[in-house]
């Protein structure tokens, strides 16, 4: 099945996208009005089953921290360089496009490449996380992959290797000379790589969630739950914000709930547990969303501040995570420095 996006689709689209960030991705409404100004549309999104599994693809996605791409607007086209460096290096031009990270911000970036390439439904993360070597072609071990990042003033940096946590590494080291957020595009694999080693349906996900939402958005939030297929774990008051101790990006929220129980929310750049008299009610891979109960806003990790109202649900696990444990312990708590917070299934 093509879904066919036109630009009346777009919000719904980017709520879905938001509650896949998982608190993390950063915010969507740049992208939003980067999109609508576009005169390309409809967009045509593809799935995998029905691309040819021979054409090379590659994924695009902004790396680094998004909030400065509120403050630093980005290029006009900010991934032609990328991919013209991506076909020299390749010595194959690119055909089709996908997204390196389905939630947030990213979710939506891809798709300024849809008028030009055939765009496949599929991401490597099934929702937000901080880290490149957590993509999942990367955990997979698919060989010949390469990526691609602008390092600022028109250059840009190619790493080629075979070792996840190298690229992670030199890419990050490339987007802090670019100031700290950077175009980053990844390449060496084709469209029938897809098929095994990616989140398959993550557009049409987005656009089922961001639609719900939508039109439950003035619901009770039990309703609200219902009808994103979440569970509700909590409602309440923000009464402490705690940095961990043993590292500065965790960090613990603590909510005093409607019923008088008193719960915690773990985050790092998103949401990572829920606890709730010290029972872990959800944990990563979970997608654990924090809404503003009075205004219904999905909140960022850095929007939760102390007295706010909030409510709490969370999403299923992406299952392509679920499916081998090799997989999976590449997204538990443990590896966010967070032990003994995996939730008992």
């Amino acid at each position: 099945m093509t879904i066919i996006l036109g630009q009346a689709r777009i919000p719904a689209l980017a709520r879905g996208f938001s509650l896949l960030g998982s608190g993390g991705g950063g915010k969507t409404t740049l992208q939003e009005l980067i999109l609508g100004a576009s005169g390309e549309w409809p967009l045509n999104v593809h799935q995998v089953r029905d691309v040819d599994p021979a054409l090379p693809c590659v994924a695009v996605a902004y790396v680094g921290s998004t909030h400065f791409l509120h403050e630093r607007l980005p290029a006009e086209d900010p991934f032609a360089p990328l991919l013209t460096a991506a076909a020299r290096w390749s010595g194959t031009r690119p055909e089709a496009v996908c997204a390196l990270e389905g939630g947030g911000v990213n979710g939506l970036t891809a798709l300024g490449l849809a008028h030009e390439m055939v765009f496949v439904d599929a991401d490597f993360t099934g929702r937000a996380y901080p880290r490149l070597d957590q993509m999942s072609l990367y955990v997979d071990k698919v060989p010949g992959l390469f990526a691609v990042c602008d390092t600022g003033a028109g250059g840009v940096a190619i790493v080629n290797t075979d070792r996840a946590e190298d690229m992670e590494k030199v890419i990050r080291a490339a987007v802090i000379q670019a100031g700290g957020v950077a175009p980053v595009l990844l390449g060496g694999f084709h469209v029938g790589d897809l098929r095994e080693h990616a989140i398959n349906g993550i557009y049409l996900q987005a656009l089922e969630l961001g639609e719900a939402f939508i039109a439950a958005e003035q619901e009770p939030v039990p309703v609200l739950a219902e009808r994103l297929g979440a569970r509700l774990l909590g409602q309440g008051r923000v009464t402490a914000i705690e940095i961990s101790a043993q590292t500065m990006h965790n960090s613990t929220i603590e909510v005093t709930c409607n019923d008088g129980e008193i719960s915690r929310v773990i985050a790092r750049s998103e949401f990572l547990a829920y606890m709730s008299d010290g029972e872990v009610l959800a944990a990563t891979p979970e997608i654990i969303v924090v809404l503003d109960s009075i205004s219904r806003a999905i909140l960022q990790v850095d929007e939760v501040m102390q007295g706010r109202h909030i409510a709490v649900v969370s999403l299923p696990a992406p299952a392509w995570w679920l499916e081998r444990r090799e997989r999976l312990i590449h997204v538990l708590p443990a590896v966010f420095g967070l032990d003994q917070l995996e939730r008992s299934t």
